[in-house]
């Protein structure tokens, strides 16, 4: 695998994104520590080929905030969206020689209402919840930017589906 050492692992180019919100529509972003102003939601690749999307959402879910996804009052939506995108340069050597694009999978998390969560403080850095508009703006990456864009659409979708 190029110049890693053998004992590294590669990232694998398949992640999801998971937008935490609230019924009220306010977003949970999370500050890049190796990025400083770099917001987000929470994302991550899969651990291994045969990890599903949804085992992958609550398990990124879990280690950067501490919340559980299955948790009683929690519902984890697939968005049924993947974005392909370029990985960014500084993060390419975290994956296979040649690897630059990453499949992500999205999914929406809504808890009832705003909490503090607790951060990987390896990862990140600082967490504000904002009304989903102004998070639309506060995030670097586009991809991230219009999920939350679509969040009052789909939303509103997985309530009514809910609701059957």
């Amino acid at each position: 695998m190029g110049n890693l050492p053998a004992e590294a692992t590669v990232k694998i180019p398949r992640s999801v994104l998971v937008v935490i919100h609230t019924p009220a529509l306010e977003v949970l972003l999370i500050e890049r520590a190796d990025a400083p102003g770099f917001w987000q939601s929470v994302t991550g690749s899969k651990d291994h080929e045969s990890e599903s999307f949804e085992a992958t959402a609550v398990r990124e879910v879990h280690e950067e905030t501490g919340l559980d996804a299955r948790a009683a009052g929690h519902l984890l939506t697939d968005w049924g969206l993947e974005n392909v995108y370029e990985i960014y340069p500084q993060w390419r050597h975290r994956y296979a020689p040649g690897v630059v694009h990453n499949t992500e999978h999205v999914f929406g998390l809504c808890i009832p209402h705003a909490v503090a969560v607790t951060l990987n403080p390896r990862e990140h850095r600082d967490q504000i919840w904002l009304p989903w508009i102004d998070a639309v703006d506060r995030c670097f990456s586009p991809s991230n930017a219009e999920a939350i864009s679509w969040l009052p659409r789909l939303f509103a979708r997985a309530a009514v589906d809910q609701a059957r």
